[in-house]
């Protein structure tokens, strides 16, 4: 039987009974910021101005960070095995552990990025909840997590952190900010004080939130909408040069960008079928057949600003 992994974690208990609110970052080995942001809370919550309890878990995917890596040694996704099992292997075990955290909270944060391969404009997110209340809930916690997209999508996406607080009725959010294999000093400030914003607005901490800059809040209850690797599929392997930026309006036919093969001989465009905002751009330049390039996210679906 392998040993069980055990997640490092800080759990911060205030000086009054409340909420227990879990935040993860480094469920992929290669997304820094969140990491960064993390340890930044460590030091920054204290005991005596906290109500309810805190867990940070900076680090979650020990196996792929030290494998300087999305994933481990394993080759699986961790945000695809959720939620696991105990006598699997290295991602198998940490889902686990992982799910059984998720599982003890009230409330759940989980911060990404786009690693090391894609960008992402700064967003939060949520699945679409059948139980109302937890849907409010978590509406509320993205709108005052206070980055310039909010994207609700479908709650049928398996394998996910995500998808363990959907079946266990813990209201839970996530936010992608950049990636890109760098750490920008930018995210982790607005991670940490978008998490920072959400104890505030669960009644953990007092603290002023700032005037909110969402620009777009868009729902689409669409199967696999959320499935940011399955858009704009390359045609071939090859060198991916894009023709959009992130946050740019593109409409159907529009060009996102071309894959070339070695020489350039065969040099094939790819464009738009839908109109939206793009929201996710790989910036990794090699890219195979098949492979996701330029998520857009059609605005027509469009809640509020």
């Amino acid at each position: 039987m392998p040993l069980p992994i055990e997640l490092k974690r800080k759990t911060i208990t205030g000086v009054a009974d409340g909420p227990h609110l879990l935040i993860t970052g480094g469920v992929h080995g290669d997304e820094f910021e969140p990491m960064a942001a993390i340890r930044r809370l460590i030091n920054a919550v204290e005991p005596e101005s906290l109500t309810g309890r805190l867990t940070l878990t900076p680090v979650v995917n020990e196996a792929a960070y030290e494998n300087r890596h999305r994933w481990a040694d394993d080759g699986l996704d961790l945000a695809r095995t959720c939620p696991g099992r105990p006598d699997g292997s290295v991602t198998e075990r940490t889902a686990y552990a992982l799910s059984k955290l998720i599982r003890q909270a009230d409330y759940y944060i989980d911060l990404h990025t786009g690693g090391t391969t894609y960008s992402v404009l700064p967003m939060s997110g949520y699945s679409l909840h059948s139980d109302p209340a937890t849907l409010d809930t978590q509406r509320r916690m993205a709108r005052v997590f206070n980055l310039p997209f909010i994207w609700g999508t479908s709650p049928n996406l398996d394998g996910r952190s995500l998808s363990v607080a959907r079946d266990a009725k813990v209201p839970a959010i996530y936010a992608e900010y950049h990636g890109s294999a760098t750490c920008d000093p930018n995210g982790i400030t607005a991670y940490a004080a978008g998490c920072l914003n959400v104890m505030a607005d669960l009644g953990m901490i007092e603290r002023e939130i700032p005037e909110l800059k969402t620009d777009y809040v868009v729902e689409d209850e669409r199967e696999n909408s959320g499935h940011m690797q399955i858009q704009n599929p390359a045609p071939l392997a090859g060198y991916f040069e894009p023709a959009v930026e992130l946050g740019q309006r593109v409409e159907p036919g529009d060009l996102l960008g071309t894959v070339c093969d070695v020489l350039g001989d065969r040099v094939e465009p790819m464009r738009s079928t839908q109109s939206g905002i793009v929201l996710t751009l790989k910036t990794f330049p090699w890219v195979n057949k098949d492979e996701g390039a330029v998520v857009v996210v059609e605005v027509d679906r469009l809640l509020g600003g």
